[in-house]
């Protein structure tokens, strides 16, 4: 009976999300953000039962330091792409809510018209967990929004560090927000941001902001200049923007649309989203065997002991781990 009770509620939510339910997505989200064992379960049917209505999205990451106005900008874009006759979902990567509670919080209210724009949906990364919980639940809710109809992603990375990258391992196109002014601002870049960038978009280019935008987009192209380019048909630009003012941004819009049609037709877009799935299927292969190591009772009298063993250079680490892994008959 439970095993029918649960079928019927897939098929309930499949149904409604594919039909556009916005109430029915938000219950399928809040589902596959569930912790318990039941709710995973129905949560895994009914990603396999929407499978064959998602991949057709735009999936786009936006990054940037505190400050630079990924909020204002993204409220912006977000709007322009909606007059457009596009559905705009907003997802976020927030690995610092797990401490804090984070800022994402506040993006509804930040983004005041897509909050009230029926063609859009804002959604709050999860509050507790690991990065990887939260960006496994963001590749799923990416999908349910998929799903519903929502043909643009514009996945948001509010924290800083490991997100970014998690986060360009997740979408078709990466941009980074970054500040006027390049001075200081270039040194403190990380490499690796540059790195996986697909566009650099300098924001806040109005009033007298203008020309210190354009030196500094001229310091970032040169940055980007001696980075070997990650695809044989695309170098990343870089473009002056106001989020503010919505200036410069159907131009980057643009930019974006034809990095998809370009990487479409030499096959860079589907051989990168498939190896984007089978990282995805390593990433919480791992993050289900810690949660089996770590709910495993023969296993959880063990850790004190052994944690303790090795912070005093008794037991060696590799040791302990054998102990583990012999624990859980692996």
């Amino acid at each position: 009976m439970k095993k029918e009770s649960d079928d019927a509620l897939v098929r309930d939510l499949a149904d409604g999300i594919i039909s556009g339910s916005r109430a029915k997505l938000a219950r399928a989200i809040t589902l596959v953000e569930s912790k318990k064992l039941a709710h995973r379960r129905q949560a895994e049917a009914l990603l396999q039962e929407i499978l064959p209505f998602t991949g057709k999205a735009h999936r786009v990451g936006i990054t940037g330091v505190p400050g630079v106005g990924k909020s204002t900008t993204i409220d912006t874009l977000g709007s322009n792409l909606t007059s457009a006759g596009h559905k705009v979902a907003v997802l976020a990567v927030d690995p610092s809510s797990t401490v804090t509670g984070g800022s994402i919080l506040g993006d509804k209210t930040r983004m005041a018209r897509l909050a009230v724009d029926r063609n859009a949906f804002i959604r709050p990364s999860p509050s507790s967990g690991t990065l990887g919980g939260v960006a496994a639940r963001t590749r799923e809710t990416m999908l349910l929004c998929e799903a519903a109809g929502f043909d643009v992603i514009l996945v948001e990375t509010v924290g800083i560090g490991q997100s970014e990258t998690t986060v360009a391992q997740m979408v078709d196109f990466f941009l980074v927000l970054m500040l006027p002014g390049a001075g200081d601002e270039l040194q403190g870049i990380k490499k690796g941001v540059l790195e996986i960038a697909d566009m650099i978009a300098v924001n806040k280019a109005d009033g007298e902001g203008v020309e210190r935008a354009k030196a500094a987009a001229s310091e970032y192209r040169a940055a980007l200049h001696i980075l070997a380019p990650r695809s044989s048909v695309w170098s990343p630009p870089v473009v002056t923007i106001s989020g503010l003012s919505n200036e410069g941004l159907d131009t980057l819009w643009s930019q974006i649309e034809t990095h998809r049609t370009r990487t479409t037709q030499n096959g860079e877009f589907e051989a990168t989203r498939a190896r984007q799935q089978v990282s995805w299927l390593w990433a919480m292969l791992e993050t289900r065997l810690m949660e089996a190591m770590k709910t495993n009772p023969t296993v959880a009298g063990m850790l004190p002991e052994l944690e303790q063993a090795v912070r005093k250079g008794d037991v060696a680490v590799s040791a302990a781990v054998g102990r583990i892994a012999e624990a859980m008959g692996i």
